[in-house]
């Protein structure tokens, strides 16, 4: 069983570390995010190159906000790749942002910020203005149930702009897998995306109020072409995989899950 704090319902994180990745973990064998020692803002886990994804629909984000922040394997690649963008993080356990330091995540200026905050609560209080929304809370039990309500999407929404995109990590074991994706297509009036992770039990939801979904309207050059180097080798394949997935659009209501 995972340990809880003495000063609040939150569970107490550890740290793994066999000097080639360094995780952050609740239990023995759940993972919550990993970095590569040598390499600390790559990305190291497959899911969150998926999630990526967003560029292929808004390449030049202004403001991302993240709920969760975990090892910080999100926040890290876009504070590195993506120099004039905004990072504002959300994560509610003061426990996992107490290890930021371990995980090489940077400390706050005037690009990043991390907020000790109820994802529920910041997106139901939050100004119109993001241009990109990550949900990816997962804790000591998985999935949490409070960031997949219908009010929840529907702020996510209301804060988001014309041409803003969300993408929703998701577990596709958990037995409410279904009813999730269908309230993200209900709030989006469709214009949503299931796209799973290969080999894992994750599907990425892309989401947006006007998602352009058509071949035409994403490209591997405008969203990868103006990057360096180091961030083309560690996105161009799985950009290519889920490319004409999301550009297929298939309606979610019709049962339809899109993968390779």
């Amino acid at each position: 069983m995972p340990a809880f704090s003495e000063s609040g319902p939150h569970s107490l994180p550890f740290v793994h570390d066999d000097q080639v990745t360094r995780s952050l973990q609740f239990t023995p064998h759940g993972v919550q995010s990993m970095m590569c020692c040598q390499r600390p803002f790559d990305l190291e886990v497959a899911y969150t190159k998926t999630m990526m994804g967003f560029l292929l629909v808004q390449p030049h984000p202004v403001h991302i906000l993240m709920i969760g922040l975990g090892g910080g394997s999100l926040a890290k690649f876009c504070y590195q790749h993506l120099p004039q963008t905004r990072i504002t993080v959300v994560e509610i356990n003061p426990h996992v942002i107490a290890m930021r330091q371990q995980f090489l995540i940077p400390d706050d200026d005037a690009r990043l910020r991390v907020v000790c905050a109820d994802g529920v609560h910041f997106v139901r209080d939050a100004p119109p203005g993001f241009d990109v929304i990550l949900v990816d809370g997962f804790d000591e039990q998985g999935l949490s149930v409070q960031l997949c309500t219908l009010g929840f999407y529907e702020h996510c929404r209301r804060i988001m702009t014309a041409s803003s995109v969300l993408a929703v990590n998701l577990d596709t074991a958990h037995p409410e897998h279904a009813e999730f994706t269908a309230r993200i297509d209900q709030v989006f009036n469709g214009h949503a995306v299931a796209v799973d992770v290969i080999d894992r039990n994750n599907s990425i939801l892309f989401a947006g109020k006007r998602l352009p979904m058509a071949a035409s309207g994403m490209s591997l050059r405008e969203s990868l072409g103006h990057h360096s180097e180091n961030a083309r080798a560690q996105l161009t394949t799985e950009f290519q995989r889920i490319l004409p997935l999301m550009a297929s659009r298939e309606p979610l209501d019709q049962g339809v899950c899109m993968s390779l």
